[in-house]
């Protein structure tokens, strides 16, 4: 049986799933800071994401989906307005100083 994860290390299909790798694992935070949300989801549901602007990428994620499905298999779909930029550092105002030697 071939293997249905990552079969593309670069090109289009390695950006794709990329995304869809970042997209989990920002989601995956958000559902630990939003347990609320995490109710709503069946257990064994096959999770997919839906970008809002990236409809080459929505088609792709819904193929690839459907190909990982179990029979009767619940579907979710996470809509996703986009990404926020990732900061270059989460450090507030590191300091430099200058120990001597001993």
């Amino acid at each position: 049986m071939p293997n249905k994860t990552k079969t593309a290390s670069g090109g289009k299909e390695g950006a794709l799933w990329e995304l869809q790798r970042v997209l989990s694992t920002e989601f995956s935070k958000y559902v630990l800071a939003h347990p609320e949300l995490d109710v709503q989801i069946p257990d064994g549901a096959q999770i997919v994401f839906h970008m809002e602007d990236n409809p080459e990428f929505n088609r792709w994620a819904r193929k690839v989906a459907h190909s990982q499905m179990a029979k009767n298999q619940p579907m979710i779909v996470i809509k996703v307005a986009g990404l926020s930029p990732v900061p270059p550092s989460r450090l507030i105002n590191p300091q430099v100083d200058l120990s001597p030697a001993t």
